[in-house]
Protein backbone atom coordinates (compact mmCIF):
# COMPACT_ATOMS: atom_id res chain seq x y z
CA UNK A 1 0.00 0.00 0.00
CA UNK A 2 1.00 3.40 -0.98
CA UNK A 3 2.59 5.65 2.33
CA UNK A 4 0.02 8.06 1.01
CA UNK A 5 -2.88 5.64 1.82
CA UNK A 6 -1.87 4.09 4.83
CA UNK A 7 -3.68 6.46 7.09
CA UNK A 8 -7.00 6.95 5.06
CA UNK A 9 -8.30 2.79 4.61
CA UNK A 10 -9.69 1.34 6.91
CA UNK A 11 -11.16 -2.07 7.45
CA UNK A 12 -14.73 -2.35 9.36
CA UNK A 13 -17.45 -4.50 9.86
CA UNK A 14 -20.53 -2.96 8.01
CA UNK A 15 -24.16 -3.80 9.04
CA UNK A 16 -26.17 -3.93 6.14
CA UNK A 17 -29.27 -1.95 6.73
CA UNK A 18 -31.78 -2.12 3.97
CA UNK A 19 -31.20 -3.84 0.34
CA UNK A 20 -33.79 -2.54 -2.46
CA UNK A 21 -33.72 -4.54 -5.43
CA UNK A 22 -34.45 -3.19 -9.14
CA UNK A 23 -35.62 -4.31 -12.89
CA UNK A 24 -32.39 -5.95 -14.72
CA UNK A 25 -30.53 -7.16 -11.73
CA UNK A 26 -29.58 -4.24 -9.92
CA UNK A 27 -29.98 -3.62 -6.30
CA UNK A 28 -29.06 -0.82 -3.75
CA UNK A 29 -27.52 -1.48 -0.59
CA UNK A 30 -27.58 1.14 2.53
CA UNK A 31 -24.55 -0.41 5.04
CA UNK A 32 -23.76 1.20 8.53
CA UNK A 33 -20.19 1.97 7.81
CA UNK A 34 -19.10 4.55 9.89
CA UNK A 35 -15.41 4.82 9.27
CA UNK A 36 -15.46 4.65 5.86
CA UNK A 37 -18.62 6.84 5.59
CA UNK A 38 -16.93 10.08 8.10
CA UNK A 39 -13.53 9.75 5.31
CA UNK A 40 -15.39 9.21 1.75
CA UNK A 41 -14.98 11.66 -1.12
CA UNK A 42 -17.33 12.02 -4.16
CA UNK A 43 -15.16 9.35 -6.62
CA UNK A 44 -13.94 7.05 -3.70
CA UNK A 45 -14.59 3.29 -3.62
CA UNK A 46 -15.07 0.24 -1.52
CA UNK A 47 -13.39 -2.98 -1.56
CA UNK A 48 -16.41 -5.53 0.09
CA UNK A 49 -16.20 -8.61 0.98
CA UNK A 50 -19.40 -10.31 -0.69
CA UNK A 51 -19.55 -13.32 1.01
CA UNK A 52 -17.96 -15.76 3.39
CA UNK A 53 -17.27 -18.44 0.96
CA UNK A 54 -15.14 -16.13 -1.63
CA UNK A 55 -11.80 -14.80 -0.31
CA UNK A 56 -11.67 -11.76 -3.11
CA UNK A 57 -13.28 -8.52 -2.33
CA UNK A 58 -15.32 -6.72 -4.94
CA UNK A 59 -14.83 -3.02 -5.51
CA UNK A 60 -17.65 -0.84 -6.01
CA UNK A 61 -18.55 2.79 -6.22
CA UNK A 62 -20.21 4.93 -3.65
CA UNK A 63 -23.33 6.54 -4.25
CA UNK A 64 -24.38 8.01 -1.21
CA UNK A 65 -22.72 9.17 2.19
CA UNK A 66 -24.31 10.31 5.33
CA UNK A 67 -21.05 10.91 7.45
CA UNK A 68 -23.09 12.18 10.58
CA UNK A 69 -25.48 9.06 10.35
CA UNK A 70 -22.32 6.54 9.58
CA UNK A 71 -24.46 4.90 6.49
CA UNK A 72 -22.92 4.66 2.60
CA UNK A 73 -25.16 3.81 -0.20
CA UNK A 74 -24.04 1.22 -3.24
CA UNK A 75 -25.27 0.20 -6.37
CA UNK A 76 -24.50 -3.06 -8.43
CA UNK A 77 -25.67 -5.13 -11.14
CA UNK A 78 -25.06 -9.02 -10.50
CA UNK A 79 -22.19 -9.76 -12.36
CA UNK A 80 -20.38 -13.35 -11.60
CA UNK A 81 -20.64 -15.44 -8.25
CA UNK A 82 -19.40 -12.62 -6.48
CA UNK A 83 -22.27 -10.03 -6.67
CA UNK A 84 -24.66 -12.66 -6.87
CA UNK A 85 -23.96 -13.31 -3.42
CA UNK A 86 -24.04 -10.14 -2.37
CA UNK A 87 -27.46 -9.44 -3.55
CA UNK A 88 -28.97 -11.99 -1.70
CA UNK A 89 -27.72 -10.71 2.12
CA UNK A 90 -30.32 -9.81 4.53
CA UNK A 91 -30.34 -6.47 6.45
CA UNK A 92 -28.78 -7.54 9.76
CA UNK A 93 -25.74 -9.56 7.86
CA UNK A 94 -22.30 -8.09 8.87
CA UNK A 95 -20.10 -7.77 6.03
CA UNK A 96 -16.24 -6.64 5.63
CA UNK A 97 -15.62 -3.41 3.90
CA UNK A 98 -12.10 -1.58 2.93
CA UNK A 99 -12.36 2.00 2.30
CA UNK A 100 -12.57 4.40 1.07
CA UNK A 101 -10.01 4.17 -1.88
CA UNK A 102 -8.85 6.14 -4.45
CA UNK A 103 -8.59 9.68 -5.63
CA UNK A 104 -11.42 11.43 -5.85
CA UNK A 105 -13.07 13.69 -7.82
CA UNK A 106 -12.30 17.45 -7.12
CA UNK A 107 -14.24 20.18 -9.11
CA UNK A 108 -12.48 23.45 -10.02
CA UNK A 109 -14.40 26.38 -8.33
CA UNK A 110 -12.74 28.63 -11.39
CA UNK A 111 -14.65 26.04 -13.54
CA UNK A 112 -17.99 26.13 -11.55
CA UNK A 113 -20.03 25.01 -14.60
CA UNK A 114 -20.04 20.97 -14.26
CA UNK A 115 -21.29 18.61 -16.10
CA UNK A 116 -21.48 15.26 -15.20
CA UNK A 117 -21.85 12.18 -16.96
CA UNK A 118 -22.51 8.38 -15.92
CA UNK A 119 -22.96 5.37 -17.74
CA UNK A 120 -24.83 2.20 -16.45
CA UNK A 121 -22.96 1.45 -13.13
CA UNK A 122 -20.93 4.56 -13.59
CA UNK A 123 -23.38 6.86 -12.52
CA UNK A 124 -23.42 6.34 -8.35
CA UNK A 125 -19.67 8.71 -8.34
CA UNK A 126 -21.94 10.65 -10.32
CA UNK A 127 -24.58 11.27 -7.81
CA UNK A 128 -22.42 10.85 -5.37
CA UNK A 129 -20.93 14.34 -6.85
CA UNK A 130 -23.77 15.86 -7.28
CA UNK A 131 -24.98 15.77 -3.65
CA UNK A 132 -21.67 17.37 -3.08
CA UNK A 133 -21.82 20.35 -4.88
CA UNK A 134 -25.39 20.70 -4.23
CA UNK A 135 -24.50 21.03 -0.56
CA UNK A 136 -21.26 22.81 -1.02
CA UNK A 137 -22.02 26.65 -0.09
CA UNK A 138 -18.46 27.54 -0.88
CA UNK A 139 -18.85 28.17 -4.44
CA UNK A 140 -21.99 28.92 -6.89
CA UNK A 141 -21.84 25.84 -8.90
CA UNK A 142 -23.91 25.21 -11.55
CA UNK A 143 -24.14 21.40 -12.40
CA UNK A 144 -25.91 19.57 -15.35
CA UNK A 145 -26.22 15.49 -15.08
CA UNK A 146 -26.69 13.33 -17.96
CA UNK A 147 -26.81 9.63 -17.37
CA UNK A 148 -27.40 6.95 -19.76
CA UNK A 149 -28.56 3.20 -19.49
CA UNK A 150 -29.48 -0.06 -21.48
CA UNK A 151 -31.63 -1.53 -19.01
CA UNK A 152 -34.22 0.40 -16.49
CA UNK A 153 -32.98 3.05 -14.08
CA UNK A 154 -32.80 2.30 -10.96
CA UNK A 155 -34.10 5.16 -9.56
CA UNK A 156 -37.66 6.82 -9.50
CA UNK A 157 -37.66 9.39 -12.41
CA UNK A 158 -40.25 12.31 -12.93
CA UNK A 159 -40.77 14.79 -15.88
CA UNK A 160 -37.89 17.38 -15.72
CA UNK A 161 -39.23 20.13 -14.26
CA UNK A 162 -35.76 22.04 -14.62
CA UNK A 163 -35.07 24.14 -17.53
CA UNK A 164 -32.09 22.89 -19.66
CA UNK A 165 -32.21 24.62 -23.02
CA UNK A 166 -31.04 23.21 -25.70
CA UNK A 167 -31.83 19.57 -25.32
CA UNK A 168 -33.48 16.70 -28.14
CA UNK A 169 -37.00 17.02 -27.70
CA UNK A 170 -37.19 13.18 -26.74
CA UNK A 171 -35.19 14.17 -23.83
CA UNK A 172 -38.50 14.66 -21.04
CA UNK A 173 -36.99 13.29 -17.59
CA UNK A 174 -34.80 13.38 -15.18
CA UNK A 175 -34.20 11.79 -11.49
CA UNK A 176 -36.35 12.96 -9.23
CA UNK A 177 -33.43 12.77 -6.38
CA UNK A 178 -31.54 15.03 -8.25
CA UNK A 179 -34.08 17.77 -9.24
CA UNK A 180 -34.90 18.05 -5.77
CA UNK A 181 -31.60 19.06 -4.99
CA UNK A 182 -32.17 21.67 -7.65
CA UNK A 183 -30.04 20.11 -10.68
CA UNK A 184 -30.85 19.84 -13.95
CA UNK A 185 -30.53 16.14 -15.56
CA UNK A 186 -31.38 14.44 -18.23
CA UNK A 187 -31.50 10.69 -19.59
CA UNK A 188 -30.13 8.83 -22.82
CA UNK A 189 -30.85 5.32 -23.99
CA UNK A 190 -30.71 2.69 -26.95
CA UNK A 191 -33.21 0.89 -24.96
CA UNK A 192 -36.39 3.06 -25.44
CA UNK A 193 -36.77 3.98 -22.47
CA UNK A 194 -39.77 5.97 -21.55
CA UNK A 195 -38.91 9.75 -21.36
CA UNK A 196 -34.81 8.75 -21.96
CA UNK A 197 -33.39 10.55 -25.56
CA UNK A 198 -32.92 8.16 -27.83
CA UNK A 199 -29.02 8.22 -28.16
CA UNK A 200 -26.01 8.47 -25.59
CA UNK A 201 -25.26 10.74 -22.99
CA UNK A 202 -22.54 12.28 -24.93
CA UNK A 203 -25.48 13.56 -27.55
CA UNK A 204 -26.87 15.26 -24.52
CA UNK A 205 -23.49 17.30 -23.78
CA UNK A 206 -22.81 17.80 -27.03
CA UNK A 207 -25.94 19.25 -27.53
CA UNK A 208 -25.52 22.01 -24.97
CA UNK A 209 -22.10 22.75 -25.69
CA UNK A 210 -22.31 23.62 -28.87
CA UNK A 211 -24.44 26.28 -27.95
CA UNK A 212 -22.08 27.58 -25.68
CA UNK A 213 -19.34 31.00 -26.51
CA UNK A 214 -15.63 30.58 -25.85
CA UNK A 215 -16.40 32.28 -22.25
CA UNK A 216 -18.74 29.92 -21.16
CA UNK A 217 -17.04 26.95 -22.48
CA UNK A 218 -13.69 27.74 -20.26
CA UNK A 219 -15.63 28.04 -17.10
CA UNK A 220 -17.23 24.24 -17.44
CA UNK A 221 -15.46 21.64 -16.67
CA UNK A 222 -16.75 17.22 -17.24
CA UNK A 223 -16.80 14.56 -14.59
CA UNK A 224 -17.53 11.46 -16.02
CA UNK A 225 -17.56 7.42 -14.88
CA UNK A 226 -19.30 4.42 -16.77
CA UNK A 227 -17.80 1.58 -19.99
CA UNK A 228 -14.29 2.87 -21.70
CA UNK A 229 -15.91 3.41 -24.57
CA UNK A 230 -18.30 5.60 -23.21
CA UNK A 231 -15.13 7.44 -21.23
CA UNK A 232 -13.46 7.68 -24.95
CA UNK A 233 -16.42 9.13 -26.29
CA UNK A 234 -16.58 11.31 -23.34
CA UNK A 235 -12.87 12.70 -23.67
CA UNK A 236 -13.11 13.09 -27.55
CA UNK A 237 -15.86 15.43 -26.58
CA UNK A 238 -14.19 17.44 -24.20
CA UNK A 239 -11.57 17.68 -26.66
CA UNK A 240 -13.50 18.70 -29.54
CA UNK A 241 -14.72 21.86 -27.29
CA UNK A 242 -11.75 22.84 -25.37
CA UNK A 243 -13.32 21.05 -21.92
CA UNK A 244 -11.57 20.06 -19.07
CA UNK A 245 -12.59 16.23 -18.30
CA UNK A 246 -11.91 13.93 -15.42
CA UNK A 247 -12.98 10.46 -15.58
CA UNK A 248 -12.90 7.37 -13.36
CA UNK A 249 -12.31 4.49 -14.43
CA UNK A 250 -13.55 0.75 -14.09
CA UNK A 251 -10.99 -1.92 -13.88
CA UNK A 252 -10.36 -5.38 -12.53
CA UNK A 253 -8.45 -5.28 -8.95
CA UNK A 254 -7.73 -7.56 -6.51
CA UNK A 255 -5.79 -5.94 -3.46
CA UNK A 256 -7.17 -2.88 -4.13
CA UNK A 257 -4.63 -0.92 -2.05
CA UNK A 258 -1.99 -0.81 -4.67
CA UNK A 259 0.38 -3.76 -3.39
CA UNK A 260 -0.68 -6.65 -6.50
CA UNK A 261 -0.20 -3.71 -9.42
CA UNK A 262 -2.56 -5.94 -11.26
CA UNK A 263 -5.24 -2.67 -12.25
CA UNK A 264 -2.38 -0.39 -14.08
CA UNK A 265 -2.94 1.56 -16.65
CA UNK A 266 -1.34 3.63 -19.34
CA UNK A 267 -1.10 7.51 -18.36
CA UNK A 268 0.60 9.96 -20.67
CA UNK A 269 2.27 12.71 -19.34
CA UNK A 270 5.04 15.09 -19.80
CA UNK A 271 7.57 12.59 -19.90
CA UNK A 272 6.22 9.73 -21.82
CA UNK A 273 3.63 6.77 -20.71
CA UNK A 274 3.70 5.58 -17.04
CA UNK A 275 1.74 2.98 -16.23
CA UNK A 276 -0.63 4.09 -13.28
CA UNK A 277 -2.88 1.71 -10.87
CA UNK A 278 -6.65 2.57 -10.88
CA UNK A 279 -6.80 1.67 -6.99
CA UNK A 280 -4.46 4.17 -5.50
CA UNK A 281 -3.59 6.82 -8.55
CA UNK A 282 -7.04 6.77 -9.58
CA UNK A 283 -9.66 5.81 -10.51
CA UNK A 284 -9.64 9.78 -11.10
CA UNK A 285 -7.41 10.46 -13.93
CA UNK A 286 -7.25 13.78 -16.40
CA UNK A 287 -9.07 12.29 -19.53
CA UNK A 288 -6.88 13.83 -21.44
CA UNK A 289 -3.96 11.79 -19.93
CA UNK A 290 -5.79 8.30 -20.58
CA UNK A 291 -7.13 9.13 -24.02
CA UNK A 292 -4.42 11.55 -25.95
CA UNK A 293 -5.72 13.34 -28.55
CA UNK A 294 -5.26 10.78 -31.75
CA UNK A 295 -4.96 7.72 -30.04
CA UNK A 296 -6.45 4.87 -31.03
Amino acid sequence: MSKTNRDSIFVEDATLIEVRSFPGEQFIMRLAAPRTAANARPGTFVHLTCDASLPMRRPLSLMRVDAQRGWIDILFKTHGVGLTALSTKQPGTRLSVMGPIGQPFVADPTRPITLLLGGGVGIPPMIYLAESLAHDASNDWQVMMFMGSEIPFPFALTEAGIGLPHMPADATHALALVEDWGIASRLASKAGLAGAHDGYVTDLACAWLAQQDAATLARCEIFSCGPTPMLKAVAALAQEFDVVCKVSLEEYMACAVGGCAGCVVPVHGEHGIAMKRVCVDGPVFEARTIYPAGAA
